[in-house]
């Protein structure tokens, strides 16, 4: 059996896109349970989309996701370097001995010459535009041209691209592991660049050079890169390595939660959901795009939940570790079919694993925010009790902090439209007798609280449901919260008896404005 060697390879154009996340994801995940190697290499063959900040932005992102690479560029290995751009003469040796085997071939057509050529073919009704094993025959290359004009055109210095020679007449068979056999006849290719005039090479000839040399024996990559595998192969055969072409997986398509499209940096802005893993600075606009971690995910969470997006563990279980995934991790059980992002789903996914968080990490943070974010200093004990109350109505724990603002300041603002609808003299005289019945305590519970309220209401003769939401807003500005009688046990009797007599107060005032409309 071969070694197992697989490489994420992205492009350092952006923000890593959460799609890429996942195929670096299912890599890792298989090179860890077959005992491999996982690398990460930089494609940036691409000059022109190159991005300031972008490799940077993706090794952090796989070090929080806690994808490792073994061999990369901050790493190295013994099959570098591990950036595309450093490889520049390795390429441009493998490029000519496709030109010198005829294989490939040199075209110094300008742009304003494939566009003639495009115009051309469309008046004659050619339905294919492109430059093919047709349309080169009219084209300024060195299969048209004579050997001397070639050699006169690359002493003087005329640019040229280098275009693989697509072979006429051919069926390209090749097997993916996750959709079969596939059949690609080489008259619906063109013959693509694979070194550009900068004379750096072309995604296709890269790759596939980078594949070899580096003894990768898996691409797992996504679905959007099935329409180049073809010439991939074509290119393996070009250079007799078939006995070393790596198996090909392509992962199906993240798609938006409504299953119309594949999901976009636009379509998950729509929907209100990051679609980067960290938070990103586009560099053309300024705009700063928040991501999964800014948020506020854990990224065991997020990880959990993109490893099922287009793979099934088999049976009802969800929740896995990163070692747990890679344990039970295959390439057979990954989907064909497009997957919906589910971001109510991830949410879900963070929640769980906020709820499995230790007392003394989240009160840390709770600690920590508090004083960063709000300049309120909190006592770890105070910060035991605020998680306590907090924990089942957030999903993110830094959501806590300033969910619990409430226990600090007393209120200013009230629910006025409720106030109109609730207070009432039955409800001025229970706050009112509760209050008096509360400063007799030196301390109190939650289920204290509950029963001199119960015993109050009872005495007062009045339903403990009709106070209960004029309660809540005197004490806290809100109609709603969590439990009511656990924020008395936090603030204690005094404070608890002061919000209540200096909000019966402004109650009185609200009511006797003009009408809540």
């Amino acid at each position: 059996m071969k070694d197992i060697r697989v490489r994420f390879a992205p492009s350092p154009t952006g923000g890593l896109h959460i799609g890429g996340v996942r195929t670096a994801l299912f890599n890792y995940l298989f090179a860890k349970k077959m005992g491999g190697t996982f690398i990460l290499r930089i494609e940036d063959t691409d000059q022109a989309r190159f991005v300031e900040g972008a490799e940077a932005y993706i090794i952090e992102a796989l070090k929080w996701c806690e994808i490792n690479p073994q061999e990369g560029p901050e790493i190295g290995g013994p099959y570098g370097p591990y950036r595309q751009s450093e490889r520049k003469v390795i390429y441009q040796k493998y490029a000519q001995q496709l030109i010198d085997e005829g294989k490939a071939y040199y075209a110094f057509d300008s742009s304003e010459d494939l566009e003639q050529m495009r115009e051309k073919l469309k008046a004659d009704g050619v339905l294919n535009l492109n430059y093919n094993s047709a349309s080169r025959r009219a084209m300024k290359n060195s299969l048209t041209l004579s050997a001397q004009e070639v050699k006169e055109k690359l002493d003087t210095g005329v640019p040229y691209v280098v275009r693989f020679k697509m072979p006429d007449k051919r069926e390209i068979r090749f097997h993916d592991l996750i959709r079969g056999w596939i059949l690609v006849h080489s008259s619906t290719l063109d013959d693509k660049v694979i070194l550009k005039s900068d004379g750096l090479a072309t995604y296709h000839l890269a790759n596939v050079v980078d594949d070899y040399l580096m003894k990768i024996s898996h691409v797992i990559r996504g679905e959007e890169w099935l329409p180049s595998a073809p010439l991939h192969v074509l290119l393996y055969e070009a250079f007799n390595w078939t006995k070393n072409m790596p198996d090909f997986a392509h992962l199906p398509l993240i798609m938006k939660p409504d299953g119309n499209g594949k999901l976009s940096k636009r379509a998950a802005e729509k929907a209100g959901f990051p679609i980067f893993p960290l938070t990103w600075k586009e560099s053309n606009s300024q705009e700063v795009i928040e991501g999964f971690r800014e948020l506020g995910f854990f990224p065991e969470a997020l990880v959990n939940f993109l490893a099922l997006l287009g793979w099934n563990p088999g049976g009802d279980r969800e929740i896995f570790n990163i070692e747990e995934l890679s344990e039970v991790f295959s390439i057979d059980r990954i989907g064909k079919s497009g997957t919906k992002f589910d971001f109510e789903k991830a949410k879900w996914f963070n929640q769980h694993y906020l709820k499995n968080k230790s007392l003394e990490e989240l009160s840390k943070g709770v600690v920590e925010d508090l004083l960063i974010a709000h300049r309120i200093t909190c006592q770890p004990a105070l910060a035991n009790q605020i998680v306590a109350l907090l924990i089942q109505r957030v999903t993110y724990a830094n959501e806590l902090a300033p969910s619990s603002l409430f226990l600090f300041n007393r209120p200013d603002q009230f629910d006025e439209f409720l106030i109109h609808k609730k207070w009432n003299q039955e409800a001025a005289l229970a706050l009112s007798t509760y209050s008096e019945r509360l400063i007799d305590l030196k301390d109190i519970d939650a289920e204290l609280a509950h029963s001199l309220l119960q015993e109050t209401m009872q005495a007062l003769g009045i339903n403990p449901g009709r106070v209960l939401q004029p309660l809540r807003i005197a004490i806290t500005g809100s109609g709603s919260g969590p439990d009511l009688m656990k924020i008395i046990e936090i603030l204690g009797t005094t404070e608890t008896v002061v919000r209540i007599r200096e909000s019966i107060l402004k109650f009185e005032v609200i009511k006797n404005s003009n009408p809540y409309v």
